[in-house]
């Protein structure tokens, strides 16, 4: 479930689309020329970046202050605080309130269409898999209110927070590590993934 819950994707010998939730082109460029305005608006400017960013993932527009290759060390301490996309997303929800706008990772703010969100995933999750919200658990880094993560966690799913990828590696390990012995890999495999 990429872009926040916006695509839902199977595997079983190969990926298969289930949904994307895509902007029309007017949306895009309308995202786009917000997202420009909103910058310029706060004065924030980087010396380096690293690839693109504003990025169009067809169902999800996607603004990386330092680009999305940028080093973790850098995207840490660009906004550690929040305060600077705090800003850049107040002005966003007054320009574009049609959309949703969540902060996310490091040093992004997430557009998606209202109500297509982490949250819209997981019942997305329960309808096409079965899975109930109860038995789900979620990890992420921004399950703050107004971070991309929250809505899954207001889903009522269990939701445990991570710092970083390396660390929500960690978490899924050590939630393996504690599964039941009584548990079947293969079975679990065929019903869930």
């Amino acid at each position: 479930m990429p872009t926040c819950g916006t695509k839902f994707y199977t595997y079983s010998n190969e990926w298969k689309k289930g949904y994307s939730e895509d902007f029309t082109v007017n949306e895009k460029e309308r995202i786009i020329g917000s997202i420009k305005k909103a910058i310029a608006k706060t004065g924030y400017k980087v010396e380096k970046v690293w690839g693109e960013t504003i990025e169009d993932r067809g169902s999800q527009i996607t603004f990386s202050a330092l680009g999305q290759q940028a080093p973790i060390e850098e995207k840490k301490n660009w906004d550690p605080n929040f305060d600077k996309r705090q800003k850049i997303k107040a002005i966003l929800d007054k320009i574009i309130p049609e959309f949703s706008v969540r902060l996310g990772g490091t040093t992004s703010v997430d557009v998606t269409k209202p109500g297509i969100d982490k949250a819209y995933g997981i019942r997305k999750l329960q309808d096409n898999l079965g899975i109930a919200i109860d038995e789900m658990i979620f990890i992420g880094d921004a399950l703050f209110p107004g971070g991309n993560d929250y809505p899954a966690k207001e889903a009522g799913v269990l939701s445990i927070k991570v710092r970083d990828p390396n660390e929500s590696k960690r978490v899924v390990e050590a939630i393996i590590a504690c599964l039941d012995r009584t548990y079947e890999p293969e079975v679990y495999e065929k019903k869930y993934i």
